[in-house]
């Protein structure tokens, strides 16, 4: 598995967790939003770390850190992730993934050998708008979709979260979604910000007052939805 990016200590990634942040190279998807083009388009730029670094660091933080989150990229493109898991529970970390859901079968297979423990979802838009929020023309929803009804008829821990983009989301496109996942156990709605080197150009924000008015349209549809990345 190739590794290009490491936090050493985040209180952010996992909830109520102090843990580290992984990011894996390469992904499936070529959000115009993404922040890290540099996983995903520049590959070949990026920086490798050995798995090895990452996981004496791990050993020296045992009793330390709760949790390791690993994420992207898209994690699940590695096809031998499981293994790198394995290493990191033998240790006694808890795992959260973030993944874009594109690989249900390996979601399913790394929960059913009790490697993760958090999952997170971005739900990039409505099914409608998909390909055109991912970058991928022609694109098949039907795997998303088992990994979300798969996280929501489950007992695994698990969020969704939505980065909304002026030039993408709409109430319109939120009412879709609300109807897709309504009922989820979590659901955060994250306001995108330009970081100044991004796979597209000429995204924006939504203003304190639109992000206020896409959550009143929908909260009704879940028990815990919040806003991020808000002042």
């Amino acid at each position: 598995m190739k590794i290009s990016g490491w936090q050493k200590v985040t209180l952010l990634d996992y909830p109520e967790k102090v843990a580290c942040t992984i990011f894996t190279n390469g992904c499936n998807f070529r959000c115009p939003f993404c922040h890290n083009p540099e996983l995903v388009i520049r590959t070949n730029e990026a920086p490798v770390i050995p798995e090895e670094e990452v996981l004496e660091f791990l050993r020296e933080r045992q009793g330390k850190l709760d949790g390791v989150c690993i994420t992207g990229g898209e994690p699940l493109v590695h096809q031998d992730i499981a293994q790198f898991m394995r290493q990191i529970k033998e240790l006694g970390f808890l795992i959260k993934l973030d993944t874009n859901g594109s690989f249900p079968e390996r979601l399913k297979a790394l929960a059913k050998e009790k490697l993760i423990d958090y999952v997170a979802i971005d739900i990039k838009n409505s099914k409608e708008k998909y390909a055109q929020t991912i970058g991928v023309k022609n694109f098949n929803i039907k795997p998303v979709e088992e990994s979300v009804e798969f996280l929501m008829k489950g007992e695994l821990p698990y969020e969704f979260r939505t980065t909304l983009v002026k030039e993408f989301h709409t109430l319109v496109d939120m009412e879709k979604i609300a109807t897709w996942i309504g009922g989820a156990r979590a659901y955060f709605l994250q306001n995108f910000v330009d970081s100044g080197d991004l796979i597209g150009e000429n995204l924006h924000g939504l203003s304190r007052d639109e992000m206020w008015k896409f959550y009143h349209h929908i909260k009704d549809s879940f028990s815990l939805i919040e806003l991020r990345g808000i002042n």
